[in-house]
């Protein structure tokens, strides 16, 4: 199993951390291509399991996001197939090592260790498609101790959901079982102890577990 992450897909997100060249950039569709980065299947959290938060790590940060699961092998996917490639949905969280990442960012080196450790990828109740008339237009949001803290809607992406497995499957072929996370909209922030998060899309909650 592959976890496959997308950076950088909401616009409101985009600023939220200064990205403004790249924001218009991506908005006038020029050569910029979606930022994508992959987790060990060792980051892979699943609903109800408590989150341990790393505090060596400093600053965790929770990013919501929608998930989508592959169905089916694939390599080299026109846009106007994606579609047929994935079945299900859900919500996940990209958590952050914050203070890690920037540090890479400084150095010029990879993500790998901000976004890939252990449990850093949450993973909810998965939702047939077919259930929905539009992935992109799902509205979802996260919730922790009881408060909104994050929302947004897959129409806000800059790449869609077919779009990016049809970019991702230039390079890596899909198999049944990996995982895309499609991007986190504005909004994230840092995780405590004893936090209780709940995912939702629409009205279904399908996200659900403490942070220890």
């Amino acid at each position: 199993m592959k976890i496959f992450a997308i950076g950088m897909n909401y616009a409101e997100h985009t600023t939220e951390f200064n990205n403004i060249m790249l924001l218009e950039e991506k908005k006038e569709r020029k050569t910029v291509e979606p930022v994508i980065f992959t987790k060990a299947d060792s980051a892979l959290l699943k609903s109800g399991k408590p989150f341990f938060i790393p505090d060596f790590m400093g600053r965790i940060d929770y990013e919501t996001e929608l998930v989508v699961r592959i169905c089916r092998l694939g390599k080299n996917i026109p846009v106007r197939f994606a579609h047929r490639y994935y079945d299900a949905v859900t919500v996940g969280i990209d958590f952050t090592a914050r203070d890690v990442q920037r540090q890479a960012k400084e150095l010029g080196r990879p993500w790998t260790i901000a976004k890939g450790f252990d449990g850093s990828a949450a993973i909810g109740e998965w939702v047939d498609k077919e259930k929905f008339l539009d992935i992109q237009a799902l509205h979802f949001h996260l919730d922790i101790n009881g408060n909104t803290v994050q929302e947004g809607c897959s129409s806000d992406m800059l790449y869609t959901v077919d779009e990016i497995i049809a970019y991702i499957s230039k390079f890596f072929t899909l198999k049944t079982g990996d995982l895309l996370y499609t991007g986190t909209p504005v909004g994230v922030g840092p995780v405590h102890i004893n936090d209780h998060l709940e995912g939702w899309i629409e009205e279904r909650k399908v996200l659900d577990f403490h942070c220890r």
